[in-house]
């Protein structure tokens, strides 16, 4: 969902919640920083989200359910943003990942 100011410029839930935990040079504090690197989902949400994933590509969600997985989306999208500013502030690498 995007608000547009004033001035027309978009706004999103993203990068007001970034200005919010950011600093005056709009950068992430390290404390809150390393706090942010330890953020993720639960495993019911991780349950949650799969199930809503798979459902969906048989196009078998409800409104509801398929609003509830867009949420899980950007959700997922602001943790992943913020967790990269994270990552610049405190100049740590990002995990790679092994596929099994």
């Amino acid at each position: 969902m995007h608000t547009t100011t004033t001035n027309g410029a978009s706004q999103s839930e993203i990068t007001i919640l970034a200005r919010v935990l950011g600093n005056d040079q709009g950068q992430l504090p390290p404390d809150i920083a390393r706090y942010v690197l330890n953020l993720g989902f639960s495993n019911d949400d991780k349950a949650r989200m799969h199930d809503l994933a798979v459902r969906n590509q048989e196009d078998a969600l409800s409104p509801a359910e398929k609003e509830e997985l867009f949420a899980y989306a950007k959700a997922g999208s602001l943790l992943g943003i913020l967790k990269s500013k994270a990552r610049r502030v405190l100049g740590v690498k990002p995990k790679t990942r092994t596929t099994a």
